[in-house]
């Protein structure tokens, strides 16, 4: 297992529970946790590959003009459906839009990753996981919404809960699809040591 080395101090740009899960799964365990505060308005016609991999570096460069003494890790998740990027829904009509949008059909999950050096040397990489979901009848969307599940998280579901049960195809990285890519992201991590 890998482990960070104590004597560097390391930040992660993020609030998700489930990143810091993950991360403590591989032995990584940041020094603290500092949540950026940056507009995540997509840019007009921006693709969801483009946008992830800007949130992450975005949501990095914030939180190093703070600490730029620190290494700082930075991560976003969105879903695409083509060029579409659908954000976390703010509303349970929302919530069902998305699902019904992704009733049946392939979506593509983007995660950005950005590390960011105390030297500010910065590396990002976005990772591209391919789902594809059962059809979903309206009572399997009431289901899903009833679990509360949709609120935030990107494409108003979480794989780790309820809806895994409905992903018919998965190409590509599990981590990911749950918040953060854990083999590119530890290959991020050892590159800098």
């Amino acid at each position: 297992m890998f482990v960070w080395p104590l004597k560097k101090e390391f930040i992660l740009a993020s609030a998700s529970p489930r990143r810091l899960e993950l991360l403590k799964s591989i032995g990584v365990t940041p020094s603290c946790i500092i949540p950026a505060k940056i507009d995540e308005t997509p840019h007009h016609k921006e693709k969801p590959r483009l946008y992830a991999g800007r949130m992450a570096k975005e949501k990095a460069l914030a939180v190093h003009q703070q600490h730029s003494d620190k290494f700082v890790l930075a991560a976003d998740t969105v879903v695409g459906v083509g060029q579409r990027i659908l954000q976390k829904p703010i509303s349970q009509e929302e919530a069902i839009g998305h699902l019904k949008l992704l009733s049946g059909r392939r979506h593509t999950v983007y995660s950005g990753i950005c590390l960011i050096t105390p030297g500010g040397k910065e590396y990002t990489r976005v990772v591209q996981t391919k789902v594809v979901f059962h059809r979903l009848d309206s009572q399997t969307i009431s289901l899903l919404v009833a679990s509360q599940e949709w609120k935030d998280a990107a494409g108003s579901y979480k794989i780790q809960g309820v809806a895994g049960a409905f992903v018919r195809e998965l190409i590509g990285s599990y981590s990911n699809v749950v918040g953060l890519p854990l083999r590119e992201t530890l290959a991020l991590l050892r590159s800098q040591l």
